[in-house]
């Protein structure tokens, strides 16, 4: 028996495992057996459509499609999209019009305006976009012109390689129940990390990079309206995602990028807040909170130096009051013997300067730390890897291939063996023992014999 199309559309085919396509038809091919799985791989489509908001149920019915025809279409709109989603829980009814692009295709944004019309015209809740470029979460978008349109229907957007790493995250963590359905996970998995599904990293700088370097080399500003500044953020936005969906594949766990309140709930003001950090401190920078972790990572570029900092801050302990006993308190933690360019920041109360030292001298002699800073205790740690890059700093492809190697490194040799301090537990006093130590009376009697 044939499924009926939903009303919305008046042509359109069950994603298919097995698309008949033609060997041009990448993109298709792609979408249609990326679609099919969300389909048919239970726990694969319920987290992909959380990461939307949308809850898929136990007795929920999830149905996709390719090359839709939607019922209701102007005369000016002659693209078609690639594909529906449609979840049904009892008599709700969520869907989706799906629009993707393969290898290094990117999206259109008068493209998606016109889905959006006809998302409106025929009762469709949303568009999911699915391209190689990285937003921060799928609930954002890396087009500036989807994100500031006042239309009311929103626009998602996955990664190719954020829905790989779903897939990956749920293979590793045993999370699907039917071993038939797993199979079929790891057969998508397979497929998407073959170069004929078009699935590709941020793998690149923009060329914009390479000439906001020469500038900054050569003791120039960067005005406030700099085109090459902006499509600089842009890019490392999209880093930074990657980043984070590199971490949750090595780790097993799901990364995200650690942002404020107002920069998750508005994309628009990251983008300005982080131009103004690279015009005054010609510096970008990322932070990605890896689960149970001592503390999140914090990633600083900086094009004066042509560096890469990576690393973590901890509180220091509390219970230690000498600066020797909480400077060795850290550098017990940091595990690596290489540490040539691993560093200690000592942050200090007040007005006092924060001070630096290498681990390696550290080691040799911890006693370095007290230096003019004899009556104070310092209130934390910065532990962090500098990694000077020269010449392939500036260079688009290079620089991403050496962070994505100094990023991993860090967090597999530092970062992973860090512990957070905690206050100890409170303990019984010597002197109450028991409930009778702390009746009324006790207490009482105790008042009596009080000497402030």
């Amino acid at each position: 028996m044939t499924e009926a199309l939903p009303e919305c559309i008046t042509q359109g085919e069950i994603a298919r495992l097995f698309p008949v396509l033609s060997t041009t038809s990448k993109e298709g091919r792609t979408t249609s057996i990326v679609l099919a799985c969300m389909a048919k791989v239970d726990e694969f489509g319920a987290a992909l459509l959380q990461s939307l908001g949308q809850k898929v149920g136990a007795r929920a019915k999830l149905s996709t499609y390719t090359e839709v025809v939607c019922k209701n279409r102007s005369s000016e709109i002659k693209d078609r999209p690639d594909g529906l989603i449609v979840l049904r829980n009892g008599k709700r009814e969520w869907k989706a019009l799906v629009e993707t692009k393969v290898g290094s295709n990117e999206l259109n944004a008068p493209q998606l305006e016109k889905y959006r019309q006809l998302a409106k015209d025929n009762q469709i809740d949303c568009i999911i976009s699915i391209s190689n470029q990285f937003a921060t979460s799928p609930t954002t978008h890396p087009l500036s012109e989807v994100v500031k349109s006042r239309s009311k229907i929103p626009i998602y957007h996955w990664s190719w390689m954020y829905i790989l790493t779903e897939a990956d995250l749920l293979l590793n963590q045993d999370a699907i129940a039917d071993s038939d359905q797993r199979l079929l996970l790891n057969e998508l998995r397979r497929f998407l990390t073959h170069d004929s599904a078009g699935v590709k990293g941020f793998d690149r700088m923009p060329r914009e990079w390479s000439e906001l370097n020469k500038l900054v080399s050569s003791g120039g500003v960067i005005s406030a309206k700099s085109p090459d500044a902006a499509a600089v953020v842009v890019a490392w936005h999209q880093e930074c995602r990657d980043l984070s969906l590199i971490l949750s594949r090595l780790t097993e766990t799901s990364v995200v990028e650690k942002l404020s309140r107002k920069h998750k709930a508005n994309g628009t003001e990251r983008l300005k807040d982080d131009l103004l950090l690279l015009r005054e401190s010609c510096q970008l920078s990322c932070t990605l909170q890896v689960p149970d972790t001592a503390a999140p990572v914090i990633i600083l570029v900086d094009l004066n130096r042509r560096s890469v900092d990576v690393g973590m801050t901890l509180r220091a302990p509390e219970d230690k009051v000498s600066i020797k006993a909480r400077v060795n308190w850290i550098l017990r933690q940091i595990k690596a013997e290489k540490v040539d360019d691993l560093y200690l920041r000592l942050m200090w109360p007040g007005k006092v300067e924060p001070t630096q030292f290498l681990v390696s001298e550290l080691r040799e002699d911890p006693e370095i730390a007290v230096g003019e800073n004899g009556h104070l205790s310092p209130h934390s740690f910065h532990v962090f890897s500098s990694k000077r890059l020269s010449g392939r700093f500036v260079q688009q492809a290079n620089f991403i291939a050496d962070l994505e190697e100094i990023v991993p490194n860090f967090y597999k040799v530092v970062g992973a063996n860090l512990s957070a301090w905690q206050r100890p537990a409170p303990r019984i006093k010597e002197d109450r023992q028991t409930a009778k130590d702390v009746s009324t009376d006790a207490l009482s009697e105790d008042a009596k014999d009080y000497d402030p």
